[in-house]
């Protein structure tokens, strides 16, 4: 049984029974069935439903977002703008997916030559709960549009979620089986990836957890993206507009309560600026209002579950115990955790090495641009980061030397549907969104016509 708990009050508002074996080889068959049809239907067609997805996830915005605000914890504004943001999505790939997949002619000796995009098949997308519809949005829109068909195994905690984002498909005209929900456990994962109906997998999560899809997917050759972890890197430099920085550096941080990959984790801030820049973050962040997502009043809401309240915890403390100085915020209560802010913080301790998913910030001092970038890729992870100067040819230099898959410059480090999203190093491989997302799971292939 799969148990949806409020992590606010810990009330159990959903339980769901899991898919036993036949019903899940079922859902394989259809969606196999369905990709033998969906993959021939034009892209005219496709655009169409997929428009009809973005218009009931904007007339149905206040449903949707009190279950994301329910199963997991998200305060309602915040749902309500995932659900935009999807909905945005819809529009975008709707409008852009034929171009993006256009066949590439190539001069060489032959009469014609040329790369067309085909789909691969049925998709198993290995979902996360912190954004619990873009997520998943983010990768079935594109792979809908593109020919492929899509099969959910969302975390366990958000099955009301899982459900919902089928049933939107459903309603908008798609059809059976061309995006199904498993619900099922994760030991039950591998056996699936193992199915050889089951074409590619895609999972965004943790290190661990991409370990395990990465292994079991090569085992039985598979294509695989993966969007795992993130220390994002947040550099403050002695021009920095450091009002705007700090506006943003809480933002960054502390939306969705701090449970974001691509959150900014790690403060590097030139030692110059330190006093004044720590002076206006820590003013902002005592300025939320951490409680009940429900509540209009309320700017950041608990983390998803206690356990990872506790972990959260045990980071906070251990680096604390190692030197790192408690500037304000860190108390906790079940899933509830007053936003912190950390100082003095080294290589060496958890908020420096590890992904600390949830609203605990990390400061570093550094003494100028060089030891910024030093410390900014001394790290295992290598997803997004900022860096905030007041010269943008410095900006965009120290962008380039940056480990990592994005980097913007004086501006919130998000994804965008225009544009590739995806990591290096430990956070993972392949891309997500853009024309270069749509291609991931896609067979280019080279058609040379003597």
């Amino acid at each position: 049984m799969l148990r949806s708990v409020n992590p606010f009050d810990q009330s159990v508002i959903g339980e769901f029974p899991e898919d036993d074996a036949q019903t899940i080889q079922k859902k394989i068959a259809t969606a196999a069935e369905t990709f033998r049809s969906w993959k021939r239907v034009n892209f005219s067609q496709r655009a169409s439903l997929m428009k009809n997805a973005g218009d009931r996830l904007r007339s149905n915005k206040d449903k949707y977002a009190t279950i994301i605000s329910k199963e997991m914890g998200k305060v309602l504004r915040e749902a309500e703008g995932e659900i935009e943001k999807c909905a945005n999505a819809c529009d975008y790939f709707a409008e852009q997916a034929e171009g993006f997949l256009k066949d590439q002619v190539i001069g060489t000796d032959a009469t014609k030559s040329f790369v067309c995009y085909q789909p691969l098949g049925p998709v198993l997308a290995i979902m996360p709960w912190n954004f619990p519809f873009w997520q998943v949005f983010r990768f079935a829109i594109p792979s809908l549009m593109a020919g492929n068909v899509g099969l959910l195994k969302h975390a366990s905690n958000v099955s009301q979620c899982s459900l919902a984002i089928e049933s939107i498909f459903r309603e908008a005209g798609f059809p059976e089986g061309a995006f199904q929900s498993l619900l099922v456990d994760s030991k039950k994962v591998e056996d699936i990836i193992a199915h050889d109906r089951v074409a590619a997998v895609t999972l965004t999560g943790s290190e661990f957890a991409g370990t395990k899809v990465a292994a079991a997917a090569g085992k039985n050759l598979k294509k695989t993206v993966l969007e795992l972890g993130g220390s994002d890197p947040f550099i403050v430099l002695e021009d920095a507009d450091l009002d705007l920085a700090a506006q943003v550096a809480t933002h960054s941080r502390m939306q969705n309560a701090g449970q974001s990959c691509i959150a900014a984790k790690r403060f590097i801030v030139v030692g110059s600026v330190r006093e004044a820049f720590l002076e206006r973050f820590k003013k902002n962040v005592d300025a939320l209002r951490q409680g009940n997502p429900m509540v209009e009043t309320t700017t950041t809401g608990p983390l998803a579950r206690v356990d990872l309240a506790e972990d959260l915890e045990r980071q906070m403390k251990d680096s604390l115990s190692k030197g790192a100085r408690m500037v304000t915020g860190g108390a906790r209560d079940g899933a509830n955790f007053q936003p912190a802010i950390l100082d003095s913080v080294a290589p060496g301790m958890p908020a420096f090495d590890e992904e600390t998913f949830g609203p605990v910030a990390a400061v570093i001092t550094v003494k100028g641009e060089k030891e910024a970038v030093e410390i900014a890729n001394q790290n295992r992870y290598g997803l997004g980061a900022s860096v905030w100067t007041k010269d943008r040819e410095r900006g965009e230099k120290i962008a380039r030397e940056i480990e990592s898959g994005c980097v913007f410059v004086n501006s919130l480090m998000r994804s965008d549907q225009r544009l590739p999203f995806g990591g290096i190093k430990k956070s993972g491989y392949g891309r997500e969104l853009s024309e270069l997302g749509i291609k991931e799971f896609m067979n280019a292939k080279t058609v040379f016509v003597a």
